[in-house]
């Protein structure tokens, strides 16, 4: 069996690393992994992740979980451009650099305005104003510190050439979109970002990725959201409660 890699195109990670094998041409078998329907929870998907977390990736008997790791090895093992993951250190160390800060800065924040917009009321919760202004107010902050500390005056964010940090910066800035909350409006360079960004990437694979995600307030409005299955619960209501 070649690779296979388990995502929900729901999911920011999984966007990201399916964007890269796509782009560099990898060959894999794609194994649909629906959240909201409970499969995270299956038992044949907790063989392959016991953490019930996508992405998953599965090449032969190795099997790997975390978007970062997995981008990582996919750019290792496959003949995938230079720039992506540079081999010289000081440009790898930028784009870890990146990643780390992406963790405790982007990831979580960025999507919170899904989850309360349109995820949470599914199950019956609405999250008060105050913690919905202040989201608006961290991703605020996260984006400032986006444009002044990695993308600067440059083309991307660790340099003049499209890395990882990219792509999974991209994915998180999507999501808020997606609901409305056109982030890019007024940061004309943060905007130009996006532009070059989609397209190196190529309209096609954008718009094959991101259709999903981007006509989920379509599907919320005419009601074509199925209903979370019961054993999901208790995953969104942690996730809800993650919200600052």
């Amino acid at each position: 069996m070649g690779l296979e890699l388990y995502l929900d195109l729901l999911s920011q990670p999984c966007r990201a690393v399916y964007i890269f094998a796509k782009k560099n041409g990898i060959p894999f078998e794609l194994r649909p992994v629906e959240i909201f329907k409970g499969q995270l929870l299956s038992k044949d998907f907790s063989q392959i992740n016991s953490l019930c977390k996508v992405p998953a990736l599965k090449d032969g008997d190795f099997i790997l979980s975390e978007s970062t790791a997995i981008l990582i090895y996919l750019s290792c093992k496959y003949p995938t451009a230079d720039h992506w993951y540079p081999s010289n250190v000081q440009a790898r160390a930028r784009i870890h650099e990146y990643l780390g800060w992406h963790a405790d800065c982007v990831r979580g924040t960025f999507g919170a305005p899904l989850w309360i917009q349109v995820l949470a009321p599914l199950i019956g919760v609405h999250l008060p104003e105050e913690k919905v202004q202040r989201n608006r107010a961290a991703i605020d902050r996260a984006l400032q510190q986006l444009e002044d500390k990695f993308l600067r005056d440059q083309a991307f964010l660790t340099g003049q050439d499209v890395t990882l940090a990219d792509l999974m910066a991209l994915e998180e800035l999507i999501q808020p979109v997606a609901v409305g909350f056109d982030l890019f409006e007024g940061r004309p360079k943060l905007a130009a970002w996006r532009e070059r960004l989609e397209a190196f990437l190529g309209t096609d694979l954008c718009q094959e990725t991101h259709g999903l995600i981007l006509n989920i307030l379509e599907q919320a409005a005419n009601k074509k959201i199925p209903d979370p299955a019961p054993e999901i619960y208790p995953y969104m209501l942690l996730r809800i409660s993650r919200i600052p």
